[in-house]
């Protein structure tokens, strides 16, 4: 009685397995047609900010000494990038580092050490006007590392939504271009997705500390930012 009904219920799987196959096999799929387009869109902007690092290097014969020397010199630094205009909340220091840096001989005999000592404020400066001014005096006060300045725009929003339109545009023209140029009609679109390149422009140099300087202020040249924005959209086409 057991194997019978074992072999009833193979039987009766069996028969719905034949029953379904065929409608699954020859059921039509839906088939997905689609054009992905990617645009492009550019604004310019003229910089009002600047981050530059500015910062002490010392040396003496002891960690004490070579210390007194520079906390001197970077206050005096400090003070004169304030007296520019500088706000203080716009200095942050970045670096400060003492390391004993050993002496050779030409005829490479040790001859002992000297202590190395280095302070670096990260400097957020708002008036590019004056900024040449402000580099002049604070080498003038003791600055004898100044690098890396780049400049940005503070506010870029209203710069990237316009450069996002400006992608979809492109995008969009060039979906309808496509399109009515392969005969086809665009549908909906199935998706859409942005990317914001805005690289900046930097300006790397190196300042001399101490002594005198030039009459003219240091010549910065702030250029232009480009805010780049990609679109990619897929459309449905008929």
């Amino acid at each position: 009685m057991r194997t019978k009904i074992l072999i009833f219920a193979v039987l009766a799987f069996a028969l719905v397995l034949s029953g379904c196959g065929p409608a699954v096999v020859g059921q039509a799929q839906p088939v997905s047609r689609t054009l992905n387009v990617n645009g492009l869109g550019s604004t310019y902007l003229t910089p009002d900010i600047a981050y530059i690092y500015i910062g002490v290097h010392s040396e003496g014969a002891t960690a004490s000494e070579v210390v007194a020397a520079n906390k001197a010199q970077t206050n005096a630094v400090l003070d004169a990038l304030k007296a520019a205009g500088v706000d203080e909340k716009d200095l942050r220091t970045t670096n400060f580092s003492i390391w004993p840096s050993q002496q050779y001989s030409p005829e490479g005999v040790a001859t002992g050490a000297i202590y190395m000592v280095d302070n670096t404020v990260y400097v957020t400066v708002r008036d590019l006007e004056g900024l040449g001014d402000l580099l002049d005096d604070t080498i003038a006060a003791g600055a004898n590392s100044i690098n890396s300045i780049q400049f940005d725009v503070a506010d870029k929003s209203a710069a990237v939504k316009e450069a996002r339109a400006k992608a979809v545009d492109d995008a969009k023209t060039q979906a309808q271009e496509l399109a009515d140029a392969a005969g086809l009609k665009l549908g909906e679109i199935q998706n859409i997705s942005f990317y914001d390149n805005s690289p900046y422009p930097v300006f790397e140099g190196k300042g001399g500390g101490g002594g005198g300087y030039a009459a003219e202020s240091v010549a910065i040249q702030p250029g232009q930012l480009t805010i780049s924005v990609s679109v990619n959209i897929t459309y449905d086409i008929k």
